[in-house]
This record gives structure tokens, sequence and C-alpha cells, in this order.
């Protein structure tokens, strides 16, 4: 077995675990192992096939890496999921939201969340609100 089939050997396995991963790092480094089994195809010596396969790495990660990152999240839905979908929704307030007695819980969805208000007032139980954003577990509201 030559070096360019243990070079292709490796860009091969780095593809297959780029299946398994994202960001597109690992592919830049089978770019980089195709270049160098080029050039060790060529008869370059140890010093070029690595020289080969850093230049090839870096210019991967440079120009290549960006173009895949913009399409593959292109191709997302882009629909927001866990708590970042809560932003913008509607919720019921089901303990009164006081800054100054540190109360409040808001119902959505049938889950019950920690609240705060986000301009300090009082909003009364019952009340109808808005979620403006979301701060680890705690909903920061706003009355409508």
């Amino acid at each position: 077995m030559e070096i360019w089939h243990i070079w292709l050997i490796a860009a091969l396995i780095l593809v297959v675990v780029e299946i398994f991963t994202q960001g597109f790092a690992v592919f830049c480094l089978a770019v980089g192992a195709v270049a160098a089994s080029v050039a060790s195809a060529c008869s370059a010596g140890l010093e070029g096939q690595l020289i080969w396969f850093s230049a090839a790495t870096l210019a991967a990660f440079v120009f290549v890496r960006p173009l895949l990152l913009k399409a593959y999240r292109k191709g997302r839905s882009g629909r927001e999921s866990g708590v970042d979908a809560l932003k913008g929704r509607e919720a019921v307030v089901s303990e009164r939201i006081s800054a100054a007695d540190n109360t409040g819980r808001v119902a959505v969805d049938g889950d019950d969340w920690k609240a705060v208000s986000v301009d300090g007032t009082e909003i009364p139980k019952g009340a109808r609100v808005t979620i403006i954003d979301v701060d680890s577990v705690i909903l920061k509201v706003a009355a409508k």
C-alpha cells in the first residue's frame, strides 16, 4: 500500500466522522488529506505532503467552511425551539408578579414558570402577559 492510499483512507474516515458531527471542521481536514494524497501520488516527499495538507486544510477553513455553514443554515426551517420558542407568546399570570415581594409565576401551555415584569410593575393574578425574554428559567413578561 502506498502513502497516497493512506491519505485517501484517512480522508474517507474523516468524511465519515463529519457525518456524525456538525460544524464542517472535520471535513476541512478531509480536504487537506485529499490534497496530501494527490501530492503523494505526484511523488512529493513527506514534507511536501504535510505542506499540501496544511495549506489545503487552512484554505478549506477559510473559504469552503463558511460556504457550507451558510448553506446548512439556509436549509433550516428557522423555527425556534425550546425556551427560545416562548418569546412573543402569551401567558396567564398564575401567581401575582411583584418585584417588591419577589413573587410571580405564569402558565404557558400547562407549564408553570417563574416570571418577572420587565418594567418592574405589579401584575395581578389572571392577567394576560406577553413573554419578552427568557433568562435561564425565569420569564421576563410585559402586561398586555
